[in-house]
């Protein structure tokens, strides 16, 4: 899987990267956590997205890396900021300083290759106290880039403060909104829910964000579909989407993590493809905004 350039940062990312959110599952045991995160370096995907809210995530990979120097070696860890500190309160510039050191530890490396404020407000994105944190962390060498994750209005306000190295928002065949914001700003982004929470399989727990991709899975595919499988489909336009560095797949399945790199494998869809997908879209592009 070809490296790609995180925006300025100086970081090279795989094209997918492991969105290991499903790994923080208590029911999932800690070897079959570790057997994911070993498959996802086999097949090139050295990118391990996580955070402080994803449960047992940044501790199983933290105890992963630990496991020997081979297993650090060429893993980017990107996790998130601003909140989960005991004793202090969330959005604070102790908080975020106090975090990083958190998750240093709570990791077992000595740099987080990448930091994110956790969907946060416009008003906390535009706080100089969070982002003198933010600065002061990397000139400490303990992060080398720091960004924004999130979507809607707080995805724009943190790509036009022009502090940020890189994103993490919503991109897929059903969420294109965050494309416009991050479009010639030359900042590192990573897309997460590539799939859109798979809508073609329903939505089985009643939630209020897969509810409205199945409705739009349905306007858009659900009279007509495409000749490629669904997932193909998604993580294949979404990874070679030009504004995209990095797409994010979270499973708790290892032949999941082996077919998204067979996918990516495969290269870009057809031209032809592609112009359908953006065709179909097109209708719903005032309408479609991001999901939170």
């Amino acid at each position: 899987m070809s490296p790609r350039a995180l925006g300025r940062t100086g970081i090279s990312v795989p094209l997918v990267g492991l969105g290991c959110g499903p790994l923080g599952d208590a029911r999932l045991s800690d070897e079959d956590a570790e057997r994911l995160l070993r498959v996802a370096l086999e097949q090139g995907l050295t990118l391990f997205d996580t955070a402080p809210s994803y449960g047992l995530s940044e501790a199983r990979i933290g105890r992963f890396l630990r496991g020997s120097s081979s297993s650090r070696a060429g893993v980017i860890v990107v996790t998130k900021l601003g909140y989960g500190v005991a004793g202090v309160p969330d959005w604070t510039p102790a908080c975020l300083s106090l975090g990083v050191d958190q998750a240093l530890a709570t990791l077992g490396v000595d740099v987080l290759d990448v930091a994110l404020l956790h969907s946060c407000s416009e008003d906390r994105l535009a706080d100089e106290g969070l982002l003198r944190a933010l600065m002061d962390a990397k000139q400490a060498g303990k992060i080398r880039a720091f960004g924004y994750s999130g979507d809607g209005a707080g995805l724009v306000a943190a790509v036009r403060s022009g502090a940020f190295d890189v994103v993490e928002c919503s991109v897929s065949c059903l969420d294109r909104s965050g494309l416009d914001a991050v479009r010639g700003a030359g900042l590192g982004v990573i897309a997460k829910r590539a799939l859109a929470n798979a809508p073609w399989r329903g939505n089985p727990d009643g939630r209020d964000d897969i509810a409205e991709y199945v409705r739009r899975y349905d306007a858009l595919f659900g009279s007509a579909p495409m000749t490629f499988a669904d997932d193909e489909l998604f993580l294949r336009f979404a990874s070679f989407l030009p504004e995209v560095h990095c797409t994010l797949v979270g499973t708790t399945r290892a032949d999941a993590i082996v077919r998204a790199a067979e996918l990516v494998a495969r290269g870009p869809l057809p031209a032809a493809v592609t112009d359908e997908l953006r065709a179909r879209y097109a209708p719903f592009e005032r309408v479609f905004h991001g999901v939170v």
